[in-house]
């Protein structure tokens, strides 16, 4: 829901998200019961650092795990609303719940040892050694140029309130759930959970959440139409299709960075080897076309 031109505002955010909606309600339309996911990269960023910036004047610090609860909660709270509005509007009035998701993530996850997930927005290389004074750990994003705040991004191992989520979706409900790849938690010595400091990978989240709930079909809406192989090479061409192998051996090979694309053909390949059903990455704008074979790129079994 961010502007990519800078607009951060309420108001953009909604103008934004209410022209979503229209394209997921096409998806609707056309016969499919929605689970809807998202990020929130920049968002849990800048709540974070709102949060460090208060706590210099004595209010409470607020921890990661908090900052994505907040942050899903606010940008459930905008979806659900957009997406209702579009469903009334368009005569088929329907329930849209937000779902508060925890995830259970491995505490010996080597990803804790080594950060990698950005968060906030794009730092200038002027405020660059101040932040590092901060104690954040950045690193440069070429393809946004600037730098970025990164944190540990364990790998999702159970949706908490996957069952929830199934028996609204049972009901006709329209959910939106595990929003920024959920709230990460693991078990403590007693076996209760316990929020944990880091981001997990929204696309691998929502994997997970689609093979519980045994959806028909995983789609990743993103702001470019088609994987490109070889991009930036003479060989660069967009593919249509690409079975779970090729997907393995492209990404074993790095081929798709780790901060674009690589946790998308990650995501989309462990849905279709657990499932074998639909998986698409594609444009917001091409959803409906790509759910029908004629848009985006689908990973495939084989």
């Amino acid at each position: 829901m961010q502007d990519p031109r800078g607009d951060d505002s309420v108001a953009s955010d909604l103008e934004r998200t209410a022209r979503t909606a229209q394209h997921l309600l096409a998806v609707a339309k056309a016969g499919w019961r929605l689970v809807i996911t998202h990020g929130n990269g920049p968002q849990v960023g800048n709540h974070l650092f709102r949060s460090e910036l208060a706590h210099e004047d004595g209010m409470p610090l607020l921890p990661l795990d908090v900052c994505v609860a907040d942050t899903q909660g606010g940008m459930g709270y905008v979806l659900q609303q957009c997406l209702a509005n579009a469903f009334l509007a368009a005569d088929m009035p329907a329930v849209v719940a937000t779902v508060v998701t925890q995830v259970l993530v491995d505490d010996d996850d080597p990803a804790f040892e080594h950060p990698s997930k950005p968060i906030g927005e794009v730092i200038a290389d002027d405020r660059v050694q101040a932040l590092k004074d901060r104690g954040w750990i950045l690193v440069e994003d070429e393809r946004k140029g600037g730098w970025r705040r990164v944190v540990p991004s364990p790998d999702p191992k159970e949706i908490i309130e996957a069952d929830a989520i199934s028996a609204l979706v049972d009901k006709g409900v329209v959910v939106v759930a595990a929003g920024g790849g959920g709230i990460p938690v693991r078990h403590s010595a007693d076996g209760s959970l316990e929020g944990i400091a880091a981001v997990v990978d929204k696309d691998l989240a929502s994997s997970l959440l689609a093979s519980d709930l045994g959806a028909d079909g995983f789609l990743i809406l993103t702001d470019v139409e088609e994987v490109i192989a070889g991009y930036g090479t003479d060989d660069e061409r967009a593919l249509a299709s690409i079975s779970v192998s090729e997907a393995r051996t492209r990404l074993d090979a790095g081929e798709f960075p780790v901060g674009s694309m690589g946790p998308k053909v990650e995501a989309l390949t462990r849905f279709v080897t657990t499932t074998g059903k639909l998986a698409v990455v594609t444009s917001i704008e091409r959803a409906e076309q790509a759910l029908q074979g004629s848009a985006g790129t689908r990973v495939v079994p084989g």
